[in-house]
């Protein structure tokens, strides 16, 4: 009896610290979270690993494992240290993951897991609003500045 005692009340306080989580509030982890998957690398290559890499009407949009190097090519303007830093930072949070393949030279390839694949419908939706919504945008911001 007593260990199905504590089972509940373990299983009440994960309960009750999941309810409490709250970005408003400063030391809030999802804070964290949300920083880190608001960043446009991250966001970027949760796209391409998703299948968003071709936008032609009737491309696929199936999600597929990626090498270093094609993300490298597919994301113009990232580092190299940028890039490794996202992909590390992703796989720490458990929304991709890495696999090494010992071949000559070592194949590295990357893969959304089921945790990233429920973001990346999210991210997907964010990178369609963007580009979009972009010229809107743009007018928004030449109407403001000549103001």
């Amino acid at each position: 009896m007593r260990g199905g005692a504590v089972t509940t009340a373990k299983t009440g306080k994960a309960e009750q610290a999941k309810a409490e989580y709250n970005a408003f509030l400063a030391m809030c982890p999802s804070r964290q979270l949300l920083d880190r998957i608001s960043n446009k690398w991250a966001v970027l290559i949760l796209c391409a690993l998703g299948g968003d890499a071709d936008d032609r009407p009737g491309a696929p949009h199936a999600p597929k494992a990626m090498r270093y190097s094609e993300l490298a090519r597919l994301l113009a303007g990232v580092s190299q240290k940028m890039l490794t830093q996202t992909l590390r930072a992703l796989e720490r949070d458990g929304l991709l993951t890495r696999t090494v393949t010992p071949t000559v030279p070592v194949t590295v390839t990357y893969e959304l897991t089921g945790l990233g694949l429920s973001l990346h419908r999210l991210t997907r939706e964010l990178r369609q609003w963007a580009q979009n919504n972009m010229d809107q945008v743009l007018t928004n911001r030449e109407q403001h500045d000549s103001a």
